[in-house]
């Protein structure tokens, strides 16, 4: 399995406190490289794999994951996850932003977001 990239995402309160975040981030560097309203990441300009993502809610799911995984093939790793019993909280699905999905439990109650961009 390959991982690109594992995103912590950071659920703020309200739109206020999104542009304030957005603002304490940018002073450690970080700029903004995405924004769907209600999801911004912010990325490194030297490292454009080392990202933070800020959600004032999760509109396509039934909660905000608290990482995100980017993996090379997210059928596998879906497939892999399932059969060991790993609890699914959001089945595999892609999304209109060109991301294919799904949300699964760690053993310390945490959802990670696993996925893949489409191509």
């Amino acid at each position: 399995m390959t991982i690109r990239r594992i995103v912590p995402n950071i659920q703020v309160e309200r739109e206020e406190r999104m542009r304030t975040s957005r603002d304490f981030y940018g002073l450690l560097g970080f700029e903004e490289v995405m924004d769907m309203g209600w999801v911004t990441t912010l990325a490194s300009p030297s490292n454009p794999t080392a990202q933070i993502s800020l959600f004032t809610e999760e509109r396509t799911a039934p909660l905000v994951p608290d990482l995100s995984v980017e993996v090379e093939d997210v059928d596998a790793v879906y497939a892999e996850l399932s059969a060991s019993g790993a609890e699914i909280v959001r089945e595999l699905r892609n999304e209109e932003w060109g991301v294919r999905r799904f949300f699964v439990r760690d053993p310390n109650g945490r959802v990670v977001n696993v996925l893949t961009h489409l191509t």
